[in-house]
């Protein structure tokens, strides 16, 4: 890489389990002012602007056109958009201030999950051939992934419980997330799924702003540098994989050089239990690693914004000065279909 590139400045919502008063761009509106007043830097001083939602879960095409009434389109301003989680967008911007063409990015995204139902709407990333057609919901593919580590003795119900407990006490030190604290267990939602091992249906929003080279230490104190980021996919076909395993994350890891040197922390997008057994054993990550401190996709969860909140939720601990490298993780599609890795460090101390 020829310049270095940093996450200057993070902000999400208060995460919610529905924000039917408030349209998406009333969500976003706060969200934006508070990420650029954290750097002091107003719209038109921003590069190049990227978001990250999806049309299904707003009802209409092109929906993320009217987020950029929040933003402010005029003057015009260098804009794109994919429909992924923003950490995807997120991913784009870097690319883009590594040509140069820009030397600060905003990267935002949202997700109001409240309306419908997720779990009929994320059927729609499924195979059109041969899985879609059968409608398995999100919850029931997540429960094939958990009964298939239990028959592979990787992980057993009280395990999984175990996970979903020190999630939601680690996000009492949280004031954004949904779910804080003790959390029952609850039933069986899809066994061997329990709701206490399922994540949150709520509304949010997330902004980081990138910055590169000189430009990130006028704006931040102590920058999160992005060491390396990449992405890569598994296979579109359930029946083609080994649900147990991720070598999509463990590639991705490795090209970005997580496994180079330790890292102090790890967010990971890991919306089920079960899902940060399998992640932890891909990016071989022990117990001397603190895993999701924020609380995780299991505190909160805003679909096309959780994996971007775990981007920002180690940048900001590399800000404040509670992790010196640390790993980010996003996902999206059933199983850990598709996976996201960065390695943020802070300046030396």
């Amino acid at each position: 890489m020829t310049r270095e590139i940093a996450v200057v400045a993070f902000a999400q919502t208060d995460h919610r389990r529905t924000s039917d008063e408030l349209s998406e761009v009333e969500m976003l509106l706060p969200v934006l002012h508070e990420v650029l007043d954290r750097t002091g830097l107003r719209t038109s001083d921003i590069g190049f602007t990227c978001s990250g939602s999806s049309d299904y879960l707003a009802g209409r095409a092109f929906s993320f056109t009217m987020a950029l009434d929040g933003v402010g389109a005029w003057p015009p301003i260098s804009e794109s958009h994919v429909e992924m989680d923003g950490a995807w967008a997120l991913y784009e911007a870097w690319t883009k201030l590594l040509t140069g063409d820009a030397d600060t990015a905003l990267v935002y995204a949202y997700g109001k999950s409240s309306p419908g139902s997720v779990r009929d709407v994320l059927t729609r990333q499924l195979d059109p051939y041969y899985v879609a057609p059968l409608w398995p919901d999100s919850v029931a593919l997540a429960a094939l992934q958990a009964q298939a580590l239990i028959d592979a003795g990787e992980t057993d119900e009280p395990a999984l419980a175990a996970i979903g407990a020190r999630s939601r006490a680690d996000a009492e030190a949280n004031p954004r997330a949904q779910l804080r604290g003790s959390v029952p267990q609850g039933d069986y939602l899809v066994h061997p799924l329990r709701t206490g091992d399922c994540p949150p249906i709520g509304d949010g929003a997330a902004a980081v702003i990138l910055a590169a080279g000189e430009r990130a230490r006028q704006l931040c104190a102590r920058p999160a540098w992005i060491r390396g980021i990449d992405h890569r996919i598994e296979a579109h076909g359930l029946g083609v994989r080994d649900l147990t395993d991720s070598p999509s994350t463990r590639l991705a890891a490795e090209k970005a050089g997580a496994f180079e040197r330790p890292v102090d922390s790890a967010e990971l997008h890991a919306p089920f239990t079960s899902q940060e057994v399998v992640l932890r054993k891909a990016l071989r990550l022990g117990d001397e690693v603190r895993v999701n401190p924020s609380g995780g996709a299991l505190a909160a969860n805003p679909i096309m914004a959780a994996g971007l909140i775990r981007l920002g939720e180690a940048a900001a601990a590399i800000h404040r000065g509670a992790s010196d490298r640390a790993l980010a993780h996003a996902t999206s599609g059933p199983c850990l279909q598709q996976n996201l890795v960065a390695v943020l460090e802070g300046d030396p101390r």
